[in-house]
């Protein structure tokens, strides 16, 4: 949780028995997000150091990480009775509150030394007045914080939030409705409310294109069961929020949201699991606590969130896919694969479920399966769906590794039918081309249009290069090649090729030193690496040219008379 900290202690410590050994062990445990240990050192270091504001903060950021706002608690009172100011303890305190149903608590200590941020307190503020029983102090409240630039689509959607938690449907649509400047934030969440909203005021039709017009084919099956119930004719009853509990709930999750976008996770895990607390039934606030923790490392405690999400909840299908792939990242490929064979019998009809299980399938080199996986997910996107080209494309990389080269090039092709400027699909078939020797000057059009698309990525760049190399255009590639190494400095095939650009130019000695580089760089345990050590030595040894006088290949005089 860099973020927390103005500084970070990188290397590993024993834990020690003084104050400063557990505050040091607890920086390092919240520098790598293990929050369980960081709350265990600093909880140690405070027994230690009673009276330290320092140690209060972290032992509460800790907790609150972790969802255990009961055991912040004491921590974050004493905090309020020394009078110091902290954010974390405040959170903690105010959940405490809304626990008590103590609104009119809420609204007395509605001061910036005892809140969390304008747009929180101000939203809070809202939904304590609808606690409280006044509806139209609620609503003023709302437009007040309406009125502070940037805060218009929170407080209106917050706004509409809360006429429909008391029946008023038509106020709700009509804010949600406002295309204007002062339409509400419309989230996913945000969607699925409008959809209840809708049905509600006998609009099931429009309920349904909404969410159609909003995510498009192939939705996920929480979407797809909504617009099923509503062509059936099916009243929504109104769930988003049901009360000014909920309605906090969703103040720190769509803040949760906002800052998980914004290179802010750590704050917005504390976000979410506030959420949560709030409201037990938030699956989306459970679903982004387990994505954060699994993006944070934290890959056991993000399986266990995700093994909360109920089966018979419309959401278990993403609990399930989020598992899956926090297992993968946790170096558990097998145990991924068992979650999404068995998510694949439950939700026979759902592409996304065999296109993860091509990619874990490709990952573990088992492109045959691979490529059965992607059959069944192309089997089940409808022609016009979003997602189509990317699985074309990872189907075309499996038949590609398994040398059906035929399929794999259509696959490519087809890709960039749907998606003509993408530019991995370009690169990879225009670098494919150029190992096979075909189509050089398609190829190299090919891979102008990706790197003009993605300068920075070293991999593009690398193949700009390579395909000049082998058309004998050595001088041009010299600089892709030296670009693609400064964005790769670490990568074997990128210094690999540049040492043969540089023999290719007469740089003998750079061109050594750039394949003793990548033989530095080889990862033996890389199978799939394009990266040939036996090639590289034999390089070192007798020079490219000799090694491709073996191979049978033209000469590199040969190949730059004819370029």
């Amino acid at each position: 949780m860099a973020g927390l900290l103005m500084g970070a202690v990188a290397p590993q410590i024993a834990p020690a028995e003084t104050a400063a050994g557990a505050y040091l062990a607890g920086r390092v445990a919240l520098f790598n997000s293990d929050f369980d240990e960081a709350a265990a050192y600093y909880t140690r270091a405070l027994t230690r150091d009673a009276a330290n504001p320092g140690l209060m903060e972290h032992v509460v950021t800790a907790q609150l990480a972790l969802g255990r706002i009961d055991a912040a608690l004491p921590v974050a009172s004493r905090m309020q009775e020394l009078g110091l100011e902290s954010q974390m303890a405040n959170m903690v305190i105010i959940a405490d509150l809304i626990d008590q149903g103590k609104f009119e608590a809420l609204l007395d200590r509605a001061t910036p030394e005892q809140g969390v941020s304008p747009l929180v307190d101000g939203l809070m503020l809202g939904w304590a007045h609808m606690g409280a029983g006044s509806v139209s102090q609620a609503l003023e409240q709302f437009d007040a914080v309406a009125d502070d630039n940037g805060l218009r689509g929170f407080a209106m959607y917050h706004k509409a939030l809360a006429l429909a938690s008391v029946g008023d449907f038509e106020g709700a649509e009509a804010i949600f409705a406002d295309t204007s400047d002062g339409t509400a934030v419309l989230s996913r969440r945000g969607a699925l409310a409008y959809a209840e909203v809708l049905s509600q005021l006998e609009r099931d039709g429009d309920a349904a294109d909404m969410l159609r017009d909003a995510f498009g084919p192939g939705a996920d099956p929480a979407v797809s069961d909504l617009i099923m119930r509503l062509d059936a004719g099916e009243t929504l009853p109104f769930t988003h929020v049901r009360s000014a509990r909920d309605g906090m709930a969703e103040i720190f999750f769509s803040i949760a949201v906002l800052l998980s976008g914004e290179n802010a996770s750590d704050y917005g895990l504390i976000y979410a699991r506030m959420a949560h607390h709030l409201r037990p039934d938030h699956i989306d606030a459970l679903l982004l606590c387990a994505e954060l923790l699994d993006d944070a490392g934290q890959y056991d405690l993000s399986v266990e969130i995700y093994k909360q999400v109920p089966k018979d909840s419309p959401d278990f299908h993403a609990a399930e896919l989020g598992r899956a792939e926090a297992l993968r990242r946790a170096g558990k490929p097998d145990t991924a694969i068992e979650v999404l064979e068995r998510l694949a019998v439950d939700y026979p009809g759902q592409a996304s479920v065999q296109s993860a299980l091509g990619g874990l399938f490709r990952e573990q080199e088992d492109y045959a399966s691979a490529a059965g996986a992607y059959d069944r997910a192309l089997e089940l996107t409808p022609e016009n769906g979003r997602n189509r080209w990317f699985l074309l494309y990872a189907r075309g990389i499996a038949h590609e590794r398994l040398d059906h080269w035929d399929q794999a090039e259509a696959d490519f092709r087809a890709a960039l039918e749907l998606n003509p400027d993408q530019p991995q699909v370009l690169n990879y078939l225009g670098y494919s081309l150029v190992e096979k020797q075909e189509k050089l000057d398609e190829a190299l059009d090919m891979i102008k249009r990706a790197v003009a698309s993605r300068p920075d990525s070293g991999y593009i760049v690398d193949s700009l290069g390579w395909v000049l190399y082998r058309l004998g255009r050595y001088e041009e590639a010299v600089g892709h090649m030296e670009d693609a190494v400064s964005l790769m400095p670490v990568d074997a095939v990128v210094n690999d090729h540049l040492g043969d650009v540089y023999w290719a130019v007469g740089r003998r000695m750079e061109a050594e030193f750039q394949w003793r580089r990548a033989l530095s760089f080889v990862d033996p345990t890389d199978a799939d690496s394009e990266a040939d050590p036996e090639r590289i030595r034999r390089k070192l040894e007798v020079g490219l040219d000799r090694v491709l006088e073996e191979e049978g290949a033209p000469p590199i005089s040969v190949a730059n008379d004819g370029g």
